[in-house]
């Protein structure tokens, strides 16, 4: 059991040790810690250039790989609606609760940081957001946006290639694995790097930052339990009435525990799959949407990354106010929920993605991931569990009839 415990939050339980250290250190040592902050920056600079390859791979992949001959378009198209609604509710409602339980009022911004923030003209900012004018800028991390608009372009050329695509589909397959295993190899200087890095920033800002983070985490899971108890009720009230929800908390327990057991998404499927027909989703939707949405559907990612934006924008003393700032947080928690499960350690895509769309420097980076690991437990639990519902709500919209003999309810040691 202690075996299994270590192996599914061992990466965790590290991070967080080498940021307890990195703070006692800080809290110790005062300014001087600033001597350590080269390590913190040596391995953002690795993350910064290997996510690109990453994300370009992973992406064009993914797309270039699709099977053709498999058409359940109905499906997949309902599918999205859900997964795309549920992810921008959540994510609204988080900016919400930020407006009623400002993280902002605690603190004061951080000094020096707000002059770094790059700011632009509207349409300069959409066309910088989109596109870029040279080739090797896709290159940058400026560029995370417009990298992957390029990256779905090449997989969908990949994907219309046919038979005489299939050499170059080889090689974005193989790079995809490539830089994966690089992603892996380059976290597990995460302990090092990113406690050297929070050494510093207690170092130099004090207790203020633990009030950031505190009450960061208050917001991510006072809200989070919430999301969880009453909005999947009412998306299980949707999918059936009160049946419905008698029906989803009934038969997702064990999902649940998977999902905060294994802390992941992927090791929940099983889980879900057998749950799902006893909530009343025929098999042909539940094999598409269930597998499909532990990669791209992603409620609790929606959450933790309008709280990581908050806080951001906290730091550099700036305020998650404005339509266009809404609108483009509620645009990057999407592409989050739809890249960040195909590759290890997604969610940091999602935080170099907010540095480049809202022009922050790379000190903004740390304590957005600092965030995602703190959150990943109720995280995987929201991203997994949310899948089934998903799945009933789909069942609803399409009218589909449960399957006439579902998997029978699990026997226990009592009966």
């Amino acid at each position: 059991m202690n075996g299994t415990f270590l192996k599914n939050y061992g990466d965790i339980i590290w991070l967080l040790a080498g940021i307890i250290a990195g703070s006692v250190l800080g809290l110790v040592l005062g300014p001087n810690i600033s001597v350590l902050k080269p390590v913190g920056d040596i391995f953002l600079n690795l993350l910064f250039t290997a996510v690109i390859p990453l994300v370009f791979f992973a992406i064009a992949s993914a797309i270039g790989n699709v099977d053709r001959s498999q058409r359940p378009g109905r499906v997949i198209a309902v599918m999205m609606m859900v997964f795309v609604g549920t992810v921008l509710v959540a994510a609204f409602l988080t900016i919400v609760t930020i407006w009623i339980f400002p993280i902002h009022q605690q603190v004061v911004a951080l000094p020096g940081f707000a002059e770094k923030v790059q700011r632009v003209s509207a349409g300069d900012q959409l066309t910088e957001l989109l596109t870029t004018s040279e080739f090797f800028q896709l290159l940058s991390r400026k560029s995370m946006l417009p990298l992957i608009i390029f990256a779905v372009l090449v997989g969908t050329a990949v994907l219309q290639s046919g038979d005489s695509g299939e050499p170059f589909r080889r090689f974005l397959n193989s790079g995809n694995e490539v830089m994966k295993r690089l992603i892996i190899l380059i976290m597990k200087l995460g302990p090092v790097g990113l406690g050297a890095y929070f050494a510093y920033q207690v170092g130099t800002l004090g207790p203020q930052l633990f009030g950031i983070y505190a009450r960061s985490m208050a917001v991510y899971y006072g809200f989070g339990l919430f999301y969880f108890i009453v909005l999947f009720s009412v998306y299980a009230f949707i999918a059936g009435g009160v049946n419905g929800i008698k029906k989803y908390w009934k038969n997702n327990v064990v999902p649940s525990l998977t999902a905060v057991g294994t802390c992941s998404s992927i090791a929940t499927i099983p889980a879900n799959l057998e749950a799902a027909p006893r909530m009343g989703v025929p098999g042909y939707i539940s094999n598409i949407v269930v597998p499909l949405g532990a990669t791209l559907h992603k409620d609790g990612s929606s959450i933790s990354s309008i709280v990581k934006i908050a806080v951001v924008f906290t730091m550099f003393g700036r305020s998650l106010t404005g339509v266009d700032t809404v609108l483009l947080a509620l645009g990057i928690t999407v592409i989050v929920s739809i890249v960040e499960g195909g590759v290890p350690n997604g969610a940091y895509i999602g935080e170099l993605l907010m540095v480049s769309v809202y022009g922050f420097p790379p000190e903004a980076l740390p304590p957005a991931m600092i965030i995602g690991t703190l959150v990943d437990p109720l995280a995987t639990l929201l991203n997994a569990t949310g899948d089934t519902v998903a799945a009933m709500m789909v069942t609803r919209f399409m009218k589909a009839r449960p399957d006439p003999h579902p998997v029978p309810e699990p026997v226990t040691a009592a009966s």
